[in-house]
């Protein structure tokens, strides 16, 4: 397959390209204390701290995985990978075969619950790994580990099997969290979900099958006919999930930020529907007439309606809409030349606006790969 730099319709060469690909990594891994978020742990492990929240999330070491398979640093990889292994895993009750969603930088568990867009994340990666670097022994028999992780995702609640599944049985959409019947837009992957169904064992392939088919459905559900905004939450109708948890969750917010970079690694990975690029029409519209008034940082619900607070992260809601370039290049101008200038975060948020920044750039650069 030919992965496309799309940042050359904007003036960015393929070699200038992939060498800021490799500065972005080196600073998200190797910068200063004020700009790195990996940490070597002892001889070795690694992991990716939320630094925001002074811990270690499935969330970003999946993520940080995914930068490591991406740009060719076996590593790292496998000191995240030990270190997710080591101290995350949970081996024993209900959510046994899943990862502590979160972890304090010692290796101490903050949580015994899981949080499936880590495990989603963790499979993708390990698949990948294997097919780039081959698998080797133990955990980092990578295929073996995805096998076994993409089953036990799947496989809870049925056939005597104790806890709850991640994805719901029945729809194929995969859960906020497993104890719950409402999912998150951002969390669906049907792009990783076409590539479980390759690697998984043969009693799961066609489950992952479906599970693809359902979600691409389901972001005709959840994203806003006018604006093409996404809730954070959402019930398995696409409607915003209106009870508070830990605050507000129905509006365009945090989370929200990866759909439209999940549709758009979608249509680079599997091909762009009609639906997508007309969503990503409406999205960027949206945004435009945003950036032109000045409430683009601002809160939305999703049908437009301002909510009037900044939003936590100004650097992944830019990056989100740059995304968007794959899908309509010449609507998404302002905002990638927005997000070239602009560049990377600092201080204590930094944390999720870079590692969103860093995969809208391999995306926008032709880095972003299927191996």
């Amino acid at each position: 397959m030919e992965y496309k730099n799309y940042l050359e319709y904007y003036g960015v060469s393929k070699a200038e390209a992939d060498k800021r690909c490799e500065e972005i990594f080196q600073t998200l891994f190797y910068g200063t204390e004020d700009e790195r978020i990996y940490h070597p742990f002892g001889d070795d492990m690694g992991f990716m701290e939320d630094t925001g929240n002074i811990d270690a999330r499935t969330e970003g070491m999946s993520y940080g995985m995914m930068m490591c398979v991406q740009m060719d640093k076996k590593e790292e990889f496998d000191r995240i990978w030990k270190w997710a292994k080591t101290f995350m895993y949970l081996e024993e009750g209900k959510n046994a075969g899943y990862f502590a969603w979160s972890c304090k930088p010692d290796g101490t568990k903050n949580s015994w619950g899981a949080a499936p867009d880590g495990e989603e994340y963790f499979a993708m990666d390990l698949i990948l790994a294997g097919n780039r670097w081959g698998n080797g022994e133990g955990i980092f028999n990578y295929h073996a580990q995805a096998k076994q992780l993409m089953h036990d995702m799947i496989a809870k609640g049925r056939n005597g099997v104790p806890g709850r599944a991640m994805f719901d049985p029945d729809n194929h959409y995969i859960r906020f969290i497993v104890e719950v019947d409402y999912s998150d837009p951002s969390y669906h992957l049907p792009h990783f979900y076409e590539l479980y169904a390759k690697y998984a064992n043969d009693e799961d392939k066609e489950f992952y099958i479906e599970a693809a088919k359902a979600s691409r459905e389901y972001w005709k559900k959840c994203c806003h006919p006018k604006t093409g905004l996404s809730a954070e939450y959402a019930e398995y109708d696409g409607s915003p999930y209106m009870i508070e948890r830990y605050g507000r969750h129905d509006w365009y917010y945090s989370d929200a930020y990866r759909t439209m970079i999940n549709i758009a690694l979608d249509s680079v990975w599997f091909g762009a529907s009609d639906w997508a690029k007309e969503d990503a029409a409406k999205f960027l519209t949206f945004f435009n007439a945003r950036k032109e008034d000045g409430t683009w940082d601002k809160i939305f619900e999703i049908d437009g309606t301002l909510v009037d607070q900044k939003v936590l992260h100004p650097v992944a809601v830019i990056a989100s809409n740059a995304s968007a370039a794959v899908l309509q290049p010449e609507l998404a101008k302002e905002w990638v030349e927005l997000f070239l200038k602009n560049g990377l975060r600092d201080g204590n948020r930094r944390y999720y606006d870079n590692c969103l920044y860093f995969f809208v750039y391999l995306m926008l650069s032709g880095n972003y790969r299927m191996y």
